[in-house]
């Protein structure tokens, strides 16, 4: 039995934005695009595979348009880029992408920590940004991070997100992404977000976009999920953060999404390579693997389909 859950909800790794943040070290632009090409090979659906984020602010993103000039078009219908602002969606849209998330905060304080203004000017901004895309026939996501909880002024009222999801100024975004940016959240709290969005806001897909700070990260994953997400972002191994919020550790483990999730494309081999792959990278980058998945598919419950078999490569040094 494949223990598919319902109601379904795909995928987007976000591994090589997100997940790249807070790492020391950076990963070529080879490595990134064998990571995106390799990711879709295993069948993951969507992608987020950088970030118009300054280098000289975020510099793990700064050869983020390499990666998407050695992608082809059909790879790159399935990848997505940060923005935040019109520039840098005519940038990345010179770049040959054509899908973009323009990102802004619910707080004013993270906006500002974040992307150097307040939020009422993202969203002064963002009618522009909608135009741009359309001049290129490409796709706008409207996230707002902070949706829950901000670093600086606390919790976040669910009318403050709702009043921005319902700004007449976000017509014509195709999502709308809700940020638990700093995992503070709850699943009855997620829930109940994610519903109102649902019913109270205009008809688009609904991204989650979670962390595991405090433990709970697919447990708010499932919640969105059961309240109406279509889709929900996870990073290999548990990575990433945000570097402008204080108290931000890593996403949602996509290996956790996936093993709790079951889509209909993933089975025990193809999650096996996905764990490989991530123990690879994140050796690569000196970062600990935070899945509890993963580690259970090193374990030695070797009559359970989801455990490595013993003769598949092991990547992690020290792993029997």
């Amino acid at each position: 039995m494949s223990h598919t859950l319902e109601p379904r909800a795909v995928l987007r790794d976000v591994t090589l934005r997100d997940g790249l943040q807070l790492t020391g070290k950076m990963l070529s632009t080879e490595r990134k695009v064998e990571t995106v090409r390799e990711l879709i090979r295993l069948g993951v659906p969507e992608i987020e595979l950088g970030s118009m984020a300054r280098a000289d602010l975020v510099p793990t993103m700064a050869n983020t348009l390499e990666v998407a000039a050695a992608l082809t078009a059909e790879e790159l219908e399935k990848c997505w880029i940060w923005v935040a602002t019109p520039g840098h969606v005519a940038k990345a849209a010179a770049a040959g992408l054509r899908n973009f998330q323009y990102c802004l905060s619910a707080s004013d304080a993270h906006n500002q920590a974040n992307i150097g203004r307040s939020t009422e000017a993202s969203l002064a901004a963002l009618p522009q940004a909608i135009e741009y895309a359309r001049a290129v026939d490409g796709r706008i996501q409207l996230c707002i991070a902070t949706s829950f909880t901000c670093p600086f002024d606390g919790q976040v009222p669910e009318q403050r997100v709702l009043d921005i999801a319902n700004d007449p100024r976000a017509e014509g975004t195709c999502d709308i992404v809700i940020c638990d940016t700093l995992g503070q959240a709850v699943p009855a709290q997620v829930a109940s977000l994610i519903s109102r969005v649902r019913d109270e806001t205009p008809t688009r897909r609904i991204v989650y976009h979670g962390h595991d700070t405090w433990g709970l990260g697919v447990a708010n994953t499932l919640a969105a999920i059961g309240a109406g997400a279509g889709v929900i972002d996870g990073a290999l191994g548990g990575l990433g953060g945000c570097p402008f919020a204080p108290g931000a550790s890593g996403n949602t483990s996509s290996e956790d999404i996936l093993f709790a999730t079951r889509p209909e494309w993933l089975d025990p081999r193809g999650f096996g390579s996905l764990v490989e792959l991530s123990e690879d990278l994140l050796k690569e980058l000196g970062e600990p693997n935070r899945s509890k998945s993963a580690q259970g598919a090193r374990s030695n419950a070797a009559a359970f389909e989801w455990v490595i078999a013993s003769d598949r490569v092991v990547s992690c040094e020290g792993t029997q």
